[in-house]
């Protein structure tokens, strides 16, 4: 343990006191503590923070080492050091007051009564129509579900009041093993054997429940599904999942949601596409028909001479947006559809049709027999 600057390791300077330096051990033993710090060079700092600590946190190991550097004292006195059992068994409170204060923040200190759980979510999904999902609904969903027994108040006893305090743990659910490992002695912290963690011992069980503390029930839950929510999307319920097996917290129902397709309109987050097949006559000629949206239809107005592949876009004619105001808009693609067939006599109106129209009228076609040349 000699030739190490302990100050340094614990980043206290000489002259700081007995709390200043159980501080600064704290601090550090939560940082680098193996259990909690899974990077290579943690073991090695915990080791190191334990031997300055060691000496350091004791006066006397201290005194010894301020004057001789090492905690043995003189080195040619032939003293001696009763090494890490004065921590843990000695009355300097030491490591083991320490822990005690680092578990508890992890849950599993001394302030805890009993170990705190939580229930496991519960998982599962429903299907939407596409307006259920676009405008929002309440629908009420039947639950298989562990809750926390009425009878006993989740204790597992008769009323609720049949146990006694576990004599292992003290009520707390929690015990310390110390544990010798090449990297030190460190203290670790378990859930009690003896009375499955929960910190009491029955004596009578409760009938409704036979010990458990929970039962199977099932509930019907009413589910508010939100105005604008997508396929896939996930609504969670906190709390509606199933009670823990000992005292705690209730999970969380995840509820996943499959909107069914609309026949026509095709949603990409907020915005809705819809392809819209005309005879070419109306793109010619400009027509107004009515197209789907979400709360009924919308007059669409083609202009004259319209191409094909025209994207035209309705302003809020979409989606709402998920729990804020506005709503996305409806794009609409204009395709040309050619009719299947044409008999001789259509051939030859269509024919003269493209001779009076000529084919200077379209610069397109133009611009491109000039770009072949």
């Amino acid at each position: 343990m000699a030739n190490k600057d302990y100050y340094s390791i614990l980043g206290v300077d000489k002259s700081a006191s007995e709390d200043e330096i159980k501080s600064a051990y704290r601090r550090l033993a939560k940082k680098y503590h193996p259990d909690l710090n899974k990077t290579p060079e943690a073991a090695e700092k915990f080791k190191d923070i334990n031997e300055a600590y060691e000496v350091l946190g004791d006066p006397k190991k201290r005194s010894n080492y301020d004057q001789f550097g090492s905690a043995e004292g003189n080195p040619f006195s032939g003293g001696g050091s009763g090494g890490f059992g004065d921590f843990f068994g000695g009355n300097g409170g030491g490591f083991s007051d320490i822990f005690s204060d680092i578990f508890s923040a992890f849950g599993g200190g001394r302030g805890d009564s009993q170990i705190r759980e939580k229930g496991q979510d519960i998982n599962l999904s429903i299907n939407l129509s596409f307006e259920e999902a676009a405008f929002g609904v309440e629908k009420s969903i039947t639950v298989g579900k562990l809750e926390k027994c009425s009878s006993c108040q989740g204790t597992g006893a008769k009323n609720g009041k049949e146990f006694s305090i576990c004599p292992e743990c003290n009520g707390t659910g929690r015990v310390r093993y110390q544990q010798n490992t090449l990297f030190g002695t460190t203290i670790r912290e378990a859930g009690c054997p003896k009375c499955n963690a929960t910190g009491k011992i029955i004596k009578e069980k409760c009938s409704e429940c036979n010990g458990k503390g929970y039962q199977k029930v099932n509930k019907t839950i009413k589910v508010k599904f939100p105005a604008g929510i997508d396929n896939g999307q996930t609504l969670r319920m906190r709390g509606e999942g199933n009670a823990p097996t000992r005292q705690g917290v209730n999970g969380d129902l995840n509820i996943k949601v499959q909107v069914m397709p609309h026949k026509i309109l095709v949603r990409k987050g907020d915005d809705l596409f819809m392809d819209l097949y005309l005879p070419f006559t109306m793109l010619l000629l400009g027509t107004k028909i009515d197209v789907p949206v979400v709360n009924g239809t919308y007059q669409l107005t083609i202009p004259e001479l319209t191409s094909s592949g025209t994207v035209m876009r309705i302003k809020g004619k979409g989606i709402k947006h998920l729990n804020r105001d506005g709503y996305g808009d409806l794009l609409v693609t204009i395709k040309s559809e050619p009719p299947k067939s044409l008999d001789k006599q259509t051939k030859e109106l269509i024919q003269k049709l493209a001779t009076e129209i000529g084919d200077n009228s379209y610069t397109k076609y133009n611009n491109f027999l000039k770009k072949m040349k």
